[in-house]
């Protein structure tokens, strides 16, 4: 009788990324890497959080300013050291500037030391600068990561221009819980849910809907996010004689649906973008789509088929985009009916091949690569 096959082993995968309990695009989307592989018998994944949860009285530390800063350092060095020989693939989030040098360069070159491929996921919208600006710390780590992924073709070019070969794994987003609801009329409440940061440009927005106001006076806005910009941007608001403006504050991504669901315009003015994650949600739920065209967001957005676009920093021609949807109805439910057709391709089902098979070709050749770095 011949012996049964074994199935084989599942691979590893350690992901080093921002907690859930972070706001931000990065926390999100390893969340939802995470829920997805957790479906895939093939993959054992477990999230390293790059601010890990400090045990029993340490967390009394968090109140210190800068000591915090230092105990929750060494905390994620230690757990990069313990941790990362269990696993077959390093999957290491990135993001751009200082940030880059603190969290995923260490954790590239611990995973080499033990031997490790690194899946390097690189997200910032801001490549292009921080390449230009950074290039001795960024040439390193680039070089030692296996693979490198973003999720825009946007980004896939930025790359090349450095000579730095990369992959595009799209964003995802769990459609199920963001309810589609049909906008007819499509009302003049707009919701804007970016950070509250310079490259976001949230400034712009209250400009644009100044100018909304003059020709639809019971228009409202409601700017979701928090960040260093708050107080000016509130500001802002006055000097403009803002009438219907509401901060809602920080969104949770549990609160997003309920914000959804109270507008029918979604405006974004970002300067510099990637693929944002709040646009896919938008389509999701009904939204008309109105935003720049920064960085990553043409691929996401395609101008007068499944949203309006306009360049950075003109926000009269975004103000304009607004009121021609509110004038022309049947042009905003084209626009949301493709724009929620083309959700599909943000699924898990539509990414979980593409790493899957990163996934296989990164552990095929974990021994290899530990030999060279040996051999080095």
């Amino acid at each position: 009788m011949k012996a049964e096959r074994q199935r084989p082993k599942p691979i590893r995968v350690l992901i080093v990324a921002a907690p859930p309990d972070w706001l931000g695009g990065q926390a999100v989307q390893a969340a939802r890497l995470l829920e997805g592989l957790a479906r895939e018998p093939d993959v054992e994944a477990e999230l390293l959080p790059i601010h890990p949860r400090l045990p029993g009285a340490l967390q009394l530390l968090h109140e210190i300013k800068y000591v915090r800063t230092v105990v929750y350092t060494i905390a994620y060095y230690a757990l990069l050291f313990l941790r990362l020989p269990r696993f077959d693939v390093a999957h290491i989030f990135a993001a751009s500037y200082f940030s880059f040098l603190i969290t995923p360069a260490p954790a590239v070159l611990i995973a080499k030391l033990y031997g490790k491929p690194v899946l390097l996921n690189y997200h910032s919208g801001e490549a292009e600068d921080h390449l230009r600006r950074w290039p001795r710390s960024t040439k390193l780590i680039f070089r030692l990561a296996d693979r490198v992924v973003a999720p825009s073709r946007y980004l896939v070019e930025v790359f090349a221009r450095f000579g730095i070969e990369a992959e595009a794994v799209t964003n995802t987003a769990p459609l199920e819980r963001f309810a589609f609801r049909e906008r007819r009329p499509l009302r003049p409440t707009l919701l804007s849910n970016r950070s509250l940061e310079g490259h976001y440009n949230v400034a712009d927005t209250l400009r644009a809907f100044a100018l909304i106001e003059r020709s639809a006076p019971d228009a409202r806005l409601i700017v979701a996010g928090d960040g260093s910009e708050r107080e000016r941007l509130k500001a802002l608001a006055a000097e403009l004689g803002l009438k219907r403006v509401e901060f809602a504050g920080v969104a949770p991504p549990d609160r997003m649906p309920e914000l959804y669901d109270r507008a029918d315009i979604f405006v974004n003015s970002s300067l510099v973008d990637n693929m944002p994650l709040s646009l896919i949600e938008a389509f999701a739920c009904g939204l008309a789509v109105v935003s720049s065209d920064a960085g990553g967001i043409p691929d996401l957005v395609t101008d007068g088929e499944t949203g309006l676009l306009s360049p950075p920093g003109d926000y009269e021609t975004m103000a304009a985009n607004v009121i021609r949807l509110l004038g022309d109805q049947s042009l905003a439910m084209a626009l949301i009916n493709r724009a929620r057709a083309s959700c599909q391709q943000y699924t898990w089902a539509a990414a979980r091949r593409s790493w899957l098979k990163i996934y296989r070709g990164l552990s095929g050749g974990r021994k290899d690569s530990a030999r060279q770095l040996i051999e080095q």
